[in-house]
């Protein structure tokens, strides 16, 4: 636990700032709303139970995942496009400035690499391709948000991170200079460039790299570009907060939400497939673009589960939904651009 790679608990001026905090109470951040660590009725040993000794059929696909894999490091300054990299890193360059969130390219979503290990054909892309980076968006310091191998690689490339209260401890002790790290509170915001702001708004989920949950705060963020205006969703369980964020901050050109690793169990903590498409229209959002899915099986649903309902939710709710493969160019000025079911051809 005294590994570098488990990051720092927050100390100093960062902790007391965090003690100002709103959301912090009773010596830890806590949700908006009352938020379980597991539904009524479910107990740590049933849910325990439930994974380890409960054969689920599919839980990774039994084929090499399709991908289709962009040029990152040749892509003309105008283009204004998104790139899947598996669950819920991605790259984005929108009005000439590139983009990063939660990128984890290690082969696994854990801190033992043998565990937790990324789908075939999940890792297409690894740090040699990425371009310098402008904006590093860390949602949370979960394991599969906030990979301490990537981030380090990362590292010369990276200009600015922008992350929740509490995560900038880990990022300082892995060697960042404190000087590039905007660290904010829910609905605080902040000038990163012309023409580019960002606001760090709520989500419902939890925080926590070793034994001691909820030091660092979880964030989703709303990035105001000059032309654009983007939801960066993060991990968040279903609550007002959409449509609270919808009201104030929306109408959005693209809502980028999680939408995978799902169970009854925990429901308050992540969304069920259906209320992906429910938090869209709460706010406000043109196009719908769904990760945190076909890279890591951190729950007991099948691969594709998610992505069928989401789709399905999507053609009854006439959400435009998107659904690249992994490393797919998505073109966000492009209203006519088509993507294929190809989930439908993988078993």
């Amino acid at each position: 636990m005294r590994q570098s790679k488990f990051g720092s608990v927050p100390s100093g001026d960062r902790l007391e700032l965090i003690k100002a905090s709103p959301q912090y109470k009773d010596n830890k951040f806590q949700n908006q709303s009352h938020t379980p660590d597991l539904t009524e009725g479910a107990s740590f040993f049933s849910v325990l139970q439930e994974f380890l000794f409960t054969k689920k059929e599919r839980k990774k696909p039994s084929q090499t995942l399709p991908s289709s894999k962009t040029n990152l490091l040749q892509l003309k300054k105008e283009e204004n496009i998104w790139v899947w990299m598996g669950h819920s890193s991605y790259f984005m360059q929108i009005d000439g400035k590139t983009m990063l969130v939660d990128p984890v390219l290690s082969g696994a979503a854990s801190p033992l690499s043998f565990t937790t290990k990324s789908f075939a054909g999940a890792d297409i892309y690894t740090t040699d391709d990425i371009p310098e980076i402008d904006f590093l968006f860390i949602s949370h310091d979960h394991w599969d948000h906030l990979d301490y191998g990537t981030i380090k690689k990362l590292q010369p490339k990276i200009k600015t991170i922008i992350t929740g209260l509490g995560t900038g401890q880990h990022l300082e002790r892995w060697g960042f200079n404190a000087a590039i790290i905007v660290e904010k509170d829910w609905n605080e915001s902040a000038v990163l460039a012309d023409g580019f702001n960002v606001t760090i708004t709520p989500a419902r989920h939890f925080s926590g790299r070793g034994f001691k949950r909820n030091n660092a705060l979880w964030v989703s963020f709303v990035l105001q570009t000059p032309t654009k205006k983007i939801y960066i969703g993060g991990d968040s369980g279903y609550d007002d907060h959409f449509k609270t964020i919808g009201n104030i901050h929306g109408p959005f050109d693209l809502a980028i939400l999680e939408c995978g690793q799902y169970d009854k169990s925990w429901k308050y903590i992540h969304m069920m497939p259906e209320e992906v498409v429910q938090a869209a229209l709460d706010l406000s959002s043109k196009k719908l673009l769904a990760v945190h899915w076909a890279k890591f099986a951190l729950a007991n649903h099948t691969w594709d589960d998610s992505i069928k309902r989401v789709h399905k939710a999507a053609q009854e709710s006439r959400m435009n939904l998107l659904t690249p493969m992994i490393g797919e160019q998505v073109n966000i000025d492009d209203h006519t651009q088509q993507f294929s079911p190809w989930w439908q051809l993988v078993d």
